[in-house]
């Protein structure tokens, strides 16, 4: 079972709507800046209390709750009476795992194997009933998971920046807030919405398709996506250029694809997708597509084009071009001239095996790239754990097993990964009582060719 939230208030700030910070913000800070602003002249709004819902980790009536309680003096909550508690430590394990509590139970039944579980808080592993209740309780007294789908509603950004000036957090100890979330559902659209599609503000952009090739496989957020997050991060708000770059089939474009979803929905995203060996008319055509400029009537018209290119990347967000290898010297030099415009204050982040060595041979564009990151492959030891959360058919293989067909076949190439795990699935589909054994697995190898 997975713990799940409802959307967190009808209105969320912008951006998705879960607000943290390096640690959250305690309940007696949060309560005195309300207080302090509820004193001053223009009074306290109710998105002074969602931002500092998000700011707390806790839900908005929460934080009313809470204030309601300080007018009357009372800044700290209540103890808790007895019974099981899931402390901080276990509550960002609990998140780790997507709120799957059976995962959760799994992972502090292992660690009291190995004599650490004290270092989450715990003496004795409870019984799953007992945990859920534990979690639910915590749901229920306003914590917030923070995998859980947030509600979708915007704010204007200046007056979002000016409540949280006012309430003071902007430049405290931990920093300002990141937000995160998922984001909201295009209009006019009568299914779900497609995993990477984000609404911003003014256009919709799409992430591309990831082939995971078994069905019940999922993405898994591993130490290298983690890297590739903190690179992007940082190029996008130094608006600089930053290039990612590694072996083929290490997840550099679901890393990439990730850290732009992570971004705050107010910064736009523009995804450019080129051809193999473009000319410099078609990468154009390809720029102004992706900016939602009229590519038609612009793209012969080198000029004008140009200029309206330059104007729209006035505006602050992020150009993502994949597959950067295939651009030649003279195309780089034309984005570099593009970047180096006046007002330009957008930031590019290039991405592909190959694009260093790309950027490598046009000197000028090299020397502007402000963060280099090389995508690593998957470490053999993480192999086993990151092969369950990615598809259930690996929960019961052996360890071993796993790691000797890393070490021969896979080579910490996740794509490899996934075309093993097909294979196996179809096997398991048509055998279903038989298990994920060595023989298995290297039947699922065979599949892989002479080339693998």
């Amino acid at each position: 079972m997975t713990v799940s939230q409802a959307p967190v208030g009808e209105a969320a700030v912008p951006g998705p709507a879960v607000l943290a910070v390096a640690g959250r913000v305690e309940r007696a800070v949060v309560v005195r800046r309300l207080l302090a602003v509820d004193r001053g002249e223009d009074g306290l709004s109710s998105l002074h209390v969602r931002i500092a819902a998000g700011l707390a980790g806790v839900t908005e009536r929460t934080v009313w709750r809470w204030l309601a309680e300080g007018r009357e003096g009372r800044m700290e909550a209540r103890p808790r009476q007895g019974g099981f508690v899931v402390g901080d430590a276990l509550w960002e394990v609990l998140t780790q795992v997507g709120g799957n509590v059976a995962e959760l139970r799994r992972r502090m039944l292992r660690a009291q194997d190995e004599g650490v579980l004290q270092r989450w808080g715990v003496e004795v592993v409870p019984s799953l009933a007992t945990l859920h209740r534990a979690i639910k309780d915590e749901l229920r007294a306003g914590r917030v998971l923070q995998a859980a789908r947030a509600a979708s509603g915007r704010v204007e950004p200046s007056r979002y920046d000016r409540a949280l000036a006012e309430l003071g957090f902007a430049e405290g100890a931990n920093g300002p807030p990141v937000v995160d979330g998922p984001d909201a559902e295009p209009s006019g659209t009568g299914g779900e919405q497609r995993p990477g599609a984000v609404k911003t503000a003014s256009r919709t952009r799409v992430s591309g398709g990831v082939r995971l090739y078994a069905p019940g496989a999922r993405l898994v957020s591993t130490r290298q996506v983690a890297g590739v997050v903190e690179a992007v991060g940082h190029t996008v708000a130094a608006r600089g250029i930053g290039c990612v770059y590694g072996d083929t089939g290490l997840g550099k474009t679901v890393a990439v694809e990730q850290a732009l979803h992570l971004l705050p929905a107010r910064v736009p995203v523009w995804r450019a997708v080129v051809g193999v060996r473009p000319g410099l008319p078609q990468v154009r055509a390809a720029l102004c597509e992706a900016l939602g400029l009229p590519s038609g009537s612009l793209t012969h018209r080198a000029g004008p084009a140009d200029q309206a290119l330059a104007e729209a990347l006035a505006e602050p967000g992020v150009l993502f071009l994949d597959d950067a290898q295939r651009l030649s010297p003279p195309v780089l030099d034309y984005l570099r001239q593009l970047w180096d415009s006046p007002g330009c204050a957008a930031a590019l982040v290039l991405c592909g095996a190959g694009s260093e060595r790309a950027l490598a041979r046009a000197a000028a564009m090299r020397s502007r790239v402000l963060t280099w990151h090389q995508v690593s492959r998957l470490d053999t030891e993480d192999v086993p754990q990151t092969l369950g959360l990615f598809h259930p058919v690996w929960e019961d293989a052996d360890p071993v097993d796993l790691g000797r067909t890393d070490e021969q076949t896979a080579r910490g190439n996740f794509r490899t990964w996934a075309k093993i795990t097909s294979h196996v699935c179809a096997a398991r589909g048509r055998d279903p009582g038989a298990g994920v054994d060595r023989d298995a697995i290297d039947q699922a190898c065979a599949r892989l060719g002479p080339y693998s």
